[in-house]
């Protein structure tokens, strides 16, 4: 490898990427500030202002303009992909700040009702629909329907940790009780489903599906959360206070994003998706002394939100062409039918634990926040071949809407002072959270 291609950008190029990432950054938080203040998620407002500059809209009304800047180079879509990858892998890490270590017999007995009723229920719904209804016209160039139909049931019962995490951020509630349990029974949900996409992905790229192969990823994906949960917090505390930990003693900070970063490193090594990786990593700086990590862990969050993670979001609205690529018909159909099966099955698993009706509707909204997982599960799909490029774009857009309707919910509850848990409804927003 020739070191200095690694660092060389001509002029031109590093005109255009500064150029591209003033654009999307502006746009993102522009977008996002007038998202709030009309009480929707500042998030799908971020997404909204990558959109504007896509080939949705900017694309389809100046497409030399959108060319020049995004689609000349190959260099600058590499650095704005790393940058957008930066944001994804600090937002979880950030997100796993505030996950609770421990909880109540109450909240552990919610947390595995949702778990079954919003994964299983789901699952099997997605899983017997092309059996129902024709779904091989939204077929990949693979042309592989037992991986679409593992694809059509992940896109039923996934949510999204990192929107609704920025949700919860938005709207100062990621260290609520309720937010602890969505967060952990997410977490749960998704390793199950990244485990399910393995292997759809295995199926279209080897003629024969390897049972051992299977087992294999089960049991690394298991191994990397019992060590980073279990061990990693001690072997941490113990490297803190090493003589010989000059990264701790230079810069707690360096030190803090080294663990976010090394953890991202081992969860890509072991095929573990790498987002899990910095939430875990999150997890364990949450377990660190708040008198050295506390006002670590704050700046870090102001960077990211100011910058990295607004990016993020950005650029997956800079990836949408809903000009050339929306099916409205299809998009409706499988939003309805994605939100009916997802909400029966929490519904189902909240009511059996005994909570009100309100407490189970709150679950259920917040268990079809679909966001970035859902992005991301129609973008390794669409780049497997499992799917074409129109449900790759029905996939998106319904991450999108069910993001909007998940954040104005939760808005609205706290305008109205409801509490997120338990029955009744409280009059000041301090109760709503409890």
């Amino acid at each position: 490898m020739d070191v200095a291609n690694l660092i060389t950008l001509n002029n031109l190029e590093i005109t255009r990427f500064f150029f591209a990432i003033a654009l999307l950054l502006i746009s993102a938080h522009g977008f996002g500030y007038l998202f709030q203040r009309f009480k929707l998620p500042r998030v799908v407002g971020e997404i909204v202002g990558g959109l504007v500059l896509g080939p949705t809209i900017l694309g389809f009304f100046a497409p030399n303009i959108f060319t020049w800047i995004f689609n000349a180079f190959e260099a600058e879509g590499k650095l704005i992909s790393i940058i957008y990858w930066f944001g994804l892998v600090l937002l979880m890490f950030i997100s796993g700040f505030s996950i609770q270590k421990s909880f109540s017999k109450e909240d552990k007995k919610t947390i595995f009702a949702i778990l079954i009723g919003a994964t299983i229920i789901p699952f099997i719904a997605g899983w017997v629909a092309p059996t129902f209804y024709d779904f091989s016209p939204f077929l990949g160039v693979k042309n592989s329907m037992p991986a679409l139909k593992i694809v059509i049931a992940i896109a039923v019962a996934v949510t999204s940790i990192p929107v609704i995490s920025r949700i919860f951020i938005d709207l100062k509630v990621i260290n609520t009780r309720f937010a602890k349990i969505i967060l952990t029974t997410a977490t749960i949900q998704d390793v199950i489903l990244w485990v399910a996409l393995a292997i759809a992905t295995g199926i279209v790229s080897a003629e024969a599906l390897s049972i051992s192969g299977i087992v294999s990823t089960i049991l690394i994906t298991l191994v990397f959360f019992g060590a980073s949960l279990i061990i990693m917090p001690k072997l941490l505390k113990f490297s803190n206070n090493l003589r010989l930990n000059l990264l701790i003693k230079s810069s707690v900070t360096g030190y803090t994003l080294f663990i976010c970063f090394f953890f991202v490193a081992i969860a890509s090594i072991l095929n573990v998706n790498i987002v899990f990786g910095a939430f875990l990593a999150g997890i364990v700086i949450g377990t660190m002394p708040n008198e050295k990590f506390g006002v670590v862990k704050t700046h870090i969050k102001e960077i990211s939100l100011a910058f990295f993670i607004p990016i993020y979001f950005a650029v997956v609205g800079l990836k949408l062409d809903l000009i050339h690529n929306f099916n409205v018909l299809f998009f409706l159909g499988f939003l309805l039918f994605t939100t009916i099966f997802e909400t029966i099955g929490t519904l189902i698993a909240t009511k059996l634990t005994k909570k009100d009706w309100l407490t189970s509707f709150n679950f259920a909204v917040a268990m079809n926040t679909r966001g970035g997982p859902g992005i991301i599960l129609a973008t390794i799909a669409f780049d497997m071949g499992i799917i074409n490029e129109t449900f790759f774009v029905t996939l998106v857009m319904v991450a999108i809407i069910t993001s909007i309707l998940s954040g104005y919910w939760f808005k609205f509850m706290l305008l109205k002072g409801w509490r997120f848990l338990e029955n009744g409804v409280k009059k000041t927003t301090s109760d709503c959270y409890k």
